[in-house]
């Protein structure tokens, strides 16, 4: 999921750099919904794995 955030924001940036701005400004929007919930899916595995402790299966 965070490599979707790279290439969303290198698209960004290129097309930043082309004059593109429309193109620009949606490829950074969506990179940055992606990495919220990578950031959010991240935080509840983390608490899901400290609420296990140290069971193994």
């Amino acid at each position: 999921m965070l490599r979707w955030v790279l290439i969303f924001l290198a698209v960004a940036v290129v097309a930043a750099i082309l004059g593109f701005g429309g193109i620009a400004g949606t490829a950074a929007g969506i990179a940055k919904i992606i990495f919220y919930i990578f950031i959010i899916l991240f935080a509840i595995s983390l608490v899901v794995r400290l609420l296990q402790g140290n069971k193994r299966l």
